[in-house]
């Protein structure tokens, strides 16, 4: 009983008091572009060996707990219960709002994943669907998940095409995995998701895409926030989670398919789908540095909430704060990470058995190289020609222009490309091939 009141939030235990403190995080296990504050996190074990490290007398526990989308993540730090969360831009942005709203201030205290396109959101429909550009979608039901990233790829995607997201469109508010099956059974037309859900039912055959979020040219990213009363409180259990996030970070980067065997096996998810978004030229970037770019971005995405009623105004700059991270990784280290650029788009094949993919610099050499090993692969993957977003090599839409094979994510970016090239054209898949081989 006497350590009921220490178990929520860190409690009011003193150093070297021998008392017990459980640090609460909040994680969405299955969206992956969060795995280094979560899931990989979690299966490397490397924050309760950060809080072991700390040596101050106090014995640390870690209460996991696992959510499907940032939402409920907020409700439960607004309410004290949560410590740690991580979350996508525009729920980053909710939590913000609620987090002052009620006098419980969080803060953004690092960076887990990002796309400075905007390639982690994508709109798909069904695998038989007529539907192959945003413009079909005037008038149709369209599945996502409101206050989230990938409601504001909609929302953007929806008016630069013409349609008004509000009345253009009949807007479905689902959890992902609810409108995932909406759209198998038919009664949504299109899906727009966050990673990995995009991903996950292209590779599964239960939907194509129809609008690559990197189209926008927009910044997103996934994030760590922290109350802002737990940051103060103990700042070296906060500096100590973000030091080993620093670590499952650089393990994902350093051993990518590992790290993506290991969150598969933690979520359920198909490796081939998890090394999509979080592979050595995946479409998710890793580093806790919180960019410039990406505050920028942030103060941009306040006028789509702002307008679809889910916050006034948010002050940005006072939300972000990147002591904490700076501190974890040093001053120095901080700068380099900044100063370093997402490494660049490139084709690469997973063969069968192998703790490594090949890479290859053009799809036409992929293409050649699955050509002649079709049963001995898991997985062959593609940059998109016009955005660079990493995309099926069987599912993507493929352009041959001359003795050049093209790939592109989805039909309406192809398209545009053939409207400026004379004599390009789509070929299906295996003809890609066989040109190829």
């Amino acid at each position: 009983m006497l350590l009921l009141p220490l178990s929520a939030c860190g409690g009011d235990a003193e150093a070297g008091s021998g008392s017990t403190v459980t640090v609460t995080v909040g994680y969405q296990s299955r969206t992956i572009n969060t795995v280094t504050a979560g899931t990989l996190l979690r299966s490397l074990g490397a924050f309760e060996k950060q809080l072991n490290s700390l040596h101050d007398g106090v014995h640390y526990e870690v209460n996991w707990q696992d959510y499907a989308t940032g939402a409920p993540i907020t409700a439960q730090m607004t309410a004290g219960k949560i410590d740690i969360g991580s979350m996508g831009d525009f729920p980053l942005l909710i939590n913000a709002a609620r987090g002052k709203q009620l006098n419980s201030p969080t803060r953004l205290v690092s960076v887990t994943g990002y796309n400075l396109r905007g390639g982690l959101n994508t709109i798909v429909t069904a695998p038989g669907s007529e539907l192959t550009s945003l413009k079909d979608l005037k008038g149709k039901k369209v599945s996502t998940s409101v206050g989230s990233a990938a409601d504001g790829t909609l929302v953007r995607a929806l008016q630069r095409a013409g349609i008004d997201p509000d009345s253009g469109i009949e807007k479905l508010n689902q959890q992902p995995s609810v409108g995932a099956s909406a759209l198998a059974a038919g009664s949504t037309d299109a899906l727009s998701q966050f990673v990995a859900w995009p991903g996950l039912l292209a590779f599964q055959g239960k939907a194509k895409a129809i609008y690559d979020g990197a189209r926008l040219n927009l910044p997103t990213f996934h994030g760590v926030t922290a109350r802002e009363d737990f940051a103060k409180q103990r700042p070296a259990v906060l500096e100590a989670f973000l030091k080993a996030q620093a670590e499952a970070t650089d393990y994902l980067n350093d051993r990518p398919v590992d790290a993506a065997e290991k969150v598969a096996k933690a979520t359920g998810l198909p490796a081939e789908v998890v090394y999509l978004y979080n592979g050595d030229h995946g479409i998710a970037t890793f580093d806790p540095a919180i960019r410039p770019q990406l505050v920028s971005a942030l103060k941009r995405d306040v006028s789509i909430l702002r307008s679809a009623k889910l916050t006034g105004d948010v002050d940005v700059d006072s939300f972000v704060d990147d002591q904490y991270v700076k501190k974890a990784l040093g001053s120095a280290a901080y700068a380099g990470h900044l100063a370093t650029k997402p490494a660049p788009a490139a084709s690469e094949a997973w063969p069968k058995g192998a703790s490594k993919t090949v890479t290859f610099d053009s799809p036409s050499k992929l293409l050649r190289y699955v050509a002649g090993h079709r049963d001995a692969l898991r997985a062959a993957y593609v940059p998109d020609t016009t955005t660079g977003t990493l995309w099926f090599a069987d599912k993507a839409v493929w352009v041959a222009d001359g003795d050049t094979l093209l790939p592109f994510v989805a039909p309406d970016t192809a398209q545009a490309y053939i409207a400026g090239h004379g004599g390009a054209r789509v070929v299906p898949y295996a003809d890609a091939l066989e040109r190829a081989s």
